[in-house]
């Protein structure tokens, strides 16, 4: 826990790039391998669906060590664990780019992702400690970008790598990155003073944290591919999440030294602040995942068409991050946060009026207004959500938010995804049930594509445009539902209570 409230690095700036980049390559390593998968099975000689648990197996230990932060930071101090933590960082990814089989590839991605876990809420938390109060906006802005532009990049980074030179890249492309982001932190802090505790191990608090957690992310990673609850195998992980997390929480509850601190939500700001995180990047993240898939599966969009198309949202956080750092503070925060939510509303409601033959640029527009939304998103509900927090709490608050903010775009992707298939589903029948010889329009229409007597391939034909026009009515339907849900986080955002700034 920190004690030198007014510790400032050397130099700012270059403590800031550090921190920035640390944070930046841990958030594109959540996405820079997934376009990759084909590749890597291809070369490691497994199939697709094996080679998925890259992803499964680096989220999990991810989430399991996220609400950790608290008991280590306490353990070893904010310093020594943001350092340690980005070494072992570029570390791991090293190995998972020399690996020679899945098996190693999976047991150092598992590696990674549970030294990954506590890189985002300690860097949140130092750069909290190292900016002086009237710029913390500023630091907390520039999170919000990193968090923003990453996620986009990482497809994209990953495509271009793979195709150029080898998919090892994806991961050795974080060592020099981690080693440098290490060495100027370790430079840049060594004077800052902070005490550490020999907090005693909640060792039934912590099985139960990587029982119920662990089993729940993979739940939720495999759970479309497995048709869900028809698998006996995600029923019985499911039980065993549920039991595990219920035991989990009455535990750490009643614990005298929890190893996470769940009474964090006794204070207002932090418990709705944290509800609203969860709740709109969750939906955020539903926006962001079910555009490329709706570009790809029903426009014939190629992955880097997908991609140009919807990176537009990142081009006003990026240049908007100075000035609602500099400006936001000053006013209230609700109403920053209220305006954001807004924006993203209004262009949920104009995705929902997309059609099949809707042009780039329309989307690469909507896209890029979008942006303005996620300028303003970030930073004030991370001031709001923080301010309440003493000095201490904060790395484990930010820990705790940054899980179930995780959790939750991870609830919201699975949830996405299967009911945009179940809705295409829907509207396919609805649609086909209009096709029917006695139709004077379909019987025409089937009449001439049939010339020649090809009338197999004609239905094909037309099942094919019921198809992608169901997969259509089904995007359409999400884009409204997330347009509500983003307006209904607005009057949520009134039972915070003002004054928002951090203790610290």
């Amino acid at each position: 826990m920190s004690e030198d409230a007014h510790f400032r690095p050397p130099n700012l700036a270059l403590a800031t790039i550090g921190l920035s980049l640390a944070t930046f390559m841990r958030v594109l390593d959540t996405t820079i391998a997934n376009v990759s998968l084909p590749t890597i099975a291809g070369n490691l000689g497994v199939s697709y669906n094996q080679s998925t648990w890259v992803i499964t197996s680096f989220t999990v230990c991810m989430a399991i060590s996220l609400p950790l932060t608290g008991f280590l930071v306490r353990r070893f101090g904010e310093f020594k664990l943001f350092v340690w933590s980005t070494l072992l960082f570029s570390i791991t990814s090293f190995l998972c780019g020399i690996s020679q089989s899945m098996g190693m590839l999976l047991v150092f991605r598992a590696l990674q992702g549970a030294v990954a876990g506590p890189m985002y809420p300690v860097t949140q938390s130092l750069l909290i400690a190292v900016y002086p109060a009237e710029k913390r906006g500023m630091a907390l802005a520039l999170m919000g970008m990193v968090t923003v532009v990453a996620p986009i990049v990482g497809p994209t980074l990953g495509g271009w790598i793979t195709d150029n030179y080898s998919w090892p890249w994806i991961f050795f492309i974080n060592v020099p990155i981690g080693i440098f982001a290490s060495i100027v932190i370790g430079t840049q802090l060594a004077g800052k003073k902070e005490t550490t505790e020999r907090p005693r191990v909640d060792i039934f608090g912590l099985i139960s944290l990587i029982i119920g957690v662990g089993s729940l992310q993979i739940v939720l990673d495999k759970g479309n591919d497995a048709d869900w609850f028809h698998s006996s195998f995600i029923v019985v992980m499911s039980i065993i999440a549920a039991i595990g997390l219920i035991f989990f929480v009455i535990w750490e509850l009643t614990d005298e030294d929890p190893i996470v601190d769940l009474k964090l939500f006794r204070h207002r700001n932090f418990a709705f602040g944290t509800l609203l995180l969860i709740l709109s990047y969750s939906t955020f993240f539903s926006m962001g995942l079910l555009l490329p898939l709706w570009l790809q599966r029903t426009l014939d969009y190629t992955a880097s068409w997908a991609g140009l198309a919807g990176a537009s949202v990142g081009i006003l956080p990026v240049l908007l991050t100075f000035f609602v750092g500099k400006y936001a503070p000053k006013t209230d925060l609700r109403l920053v946060a209220g305006a954001s939510f807004i924006v993203l509303a209004l262009t949920c409601f104009e995705q929902s009026q997309y059609f099949i033959g809707i042009d780039f640029m329309h989307i690469f527009l909507t896209r890029g207004f979008q942006g303005l939304g996620v300028a303003l998103f970030f930073m004030p509900v991370l001031t709001i959500l923080l301010s309440d927090l003493k000095p201490g709490e904060i790395a484990a608050g930010s820990g705790l938010s940054t899980f179930l903010r995780t959790l939750g775009g991870s609830f919201a992707a699975s949830i996405t995804t299967f009911v945009w298939d179940r809705r295409a589903v829907v509207h396919h029948a609805q649609l086909a049930s209009h096709i029917t010889p006695y139709n004077p329009i379909s019987r025409n229409a089937l009449q001439n594509m049939a010339r020649g007597g090809h009338i197999k391939r004609a239905e094909e034909v037309i099942n094919g445009m019921i198809t992608r026009q169901g997969f259509q009515m089904a995007f359409n339907d999400i884009m409204h539902v997330l347009g509500w849900v983003f307006v209904a986080l607005v009057p949520i955002l009134w039972l915070t209570r003002p004054p928002f700034n951090s203790k610290r």
